[in-house]
């Protein structure tokens, strides 16, 4: 099922990514899911949108690379 807002998101991703890194997450996992139509794919495919352009800080936050 897409997102259609990112109050819909998984809390882990709301509660530890950053604004844009949850747009990123959006916007990769709507797109997997239509694309291949498995779940646990998308959120992997999601997950690595946002390490393309995130990463975790020393301090353990989500920061922009």
């Amino acid at each position: 099922m897409p997102y259609d807002n990112l109050s819909d998101l998984p809390e882990s991703v709301r509660r530890n990514l950053p604004h844009h890194a949850q747009e990123i997450y959006r916007a990769a996992y709507n797109s997997a899911e239509e694309q291949y139509g498995e779940e646990s794919r998308a959120h992997r495919v999601a997950w690595s949108a946002v390490e393309n352009k995130y990463e975790k800080n020393e301090n353990g936050d989500w920061a922009e690379k």
